[in-house]
């Protein structure tokens, strides 16, 4: 299967909209799999997780969020490369893909270096890393999508020669619009976006900025928020309003949609929506919320 082949048969599968979780993951097992038959059975094509090294195993998860559903497709956004060889990774997701065919998808990512230097290693070069991490990759299975975790203008340059497109996170439309034009016509574009169903500017912006505040401590999404024009002083502490909005959509569910609706016609082929708040309960409430409107 040629990469243009997969591309299209996993836009098919993936359909317009996901979500993107990191509350689900932190559960028993019984519950993450009551969670995600929930989440398909409202209609979300995919669902997708990060992965922490020494926190979690992201392919263990993924098969555990698998066997609990019968159609929708599981994402790693991302399977972090310094958490095992590409040789691991390839063999790891080979299995999912051999079990579930056409319903899982490879996202590889290098991290952030806090996270990395805490597990006792060395994090330098990462674009180099990556490229040497694809190599011991190999071949996967001709139906298996890869994706890589890019923002910058090299890494989504690597994604576009040599995967079949990228993951993007903490990123509002106009980095899409960017990232299609890197990327081209032929390659998979699937961003996250943030959401708090809530009318109210000042409870949604404290919901928000318990996401934002984690993340403008991580070079690699400061850095790529300077290059998309934003100023030192929206990125000090949880972030300007400017920052807070552009990041994270809020309002109604209809305000929401408008923000989806944004990152698709900016070039997304399949965006993921992460409610935020407190816990998995709260990650349905939303979903429900928007479902009707998403689906």
């Amino acid at each position: 299967m040629s990469v243009p082949q997969r591309v299209t048969a996993i836009r098919q599968a993936l359909g317009g909209v996901g979500v993107w979780t990191n509350t689900v993951q932190r559960e028993p097992a019984a519950v993450q799999r009551e969670v995600v038959a929930r989440i398909e059975a409202l209609g979300y094509r995919s669902v997708w997780q990060g992965e922490v090294v020494g926190a979690n195993d992201v392919f263990a998860q993924e098969a555990v969020w698998l066997a609990a559903t019968s159609r929708i497709v599981a994402g790693t956004g991302i399977a972090n490369i310094w958490a095992r060889h590409g040789s691991t990774a390839r063999a790891a997701a080979a299995t999912l893909a051999d079990a579930w065919p056409g319903r899982f998808v490879l996202g590889l990512g290098v991290s952030h270096a806090p996270m990395v230097e805490q597990s006792g290693q060395s994090y330098r070069h990462p674009l180099q890393r990556m490229r040497e991490y694809l190599t011991a990759l190999g071949d996967t299975p001709a139906a298996l999508p890869v994706v890589l975790a890019a923002l910058g203008p090299r890494m989504l340059e690597l994604a576009a020669d040599r995967t079949d497109g990228a993951h993007t996170y903490f990123v509002p439309p106009e980095h899409t619009a960017e990232a299609r034009a890197a990327l081209g016509p032929d390659r998979l574009l699937i961003p996250e976006q943030a959401v708090v169903v809530e009318t109210s500017p000042q409870v949604a912006r404290e919901v928000a900025r318990r996401h934002t505040v984690r993340y403008l401590q991580l070079p690699n999404y400061v850095n790529n928020l300077r290059r998309l024009g934003l100023a030192d002083e929206d990125l000090a502490g949880a972030g300007s309003d400017r920052l807070v909005d552009a990041i994270v959509a809020w309002g109604t569910p209809a305000d929401i949609v408008e923000r989806v609706k944004a990152h698709h016609d900016a070039g997304a082929d399949h965006v993921l929506v992460q409610p935020l708040g407190e816990g998995p309960n709260d990650t349905l409430r939303q979903l429900e919320e928007l479902a009707p409107l998403l689906g």
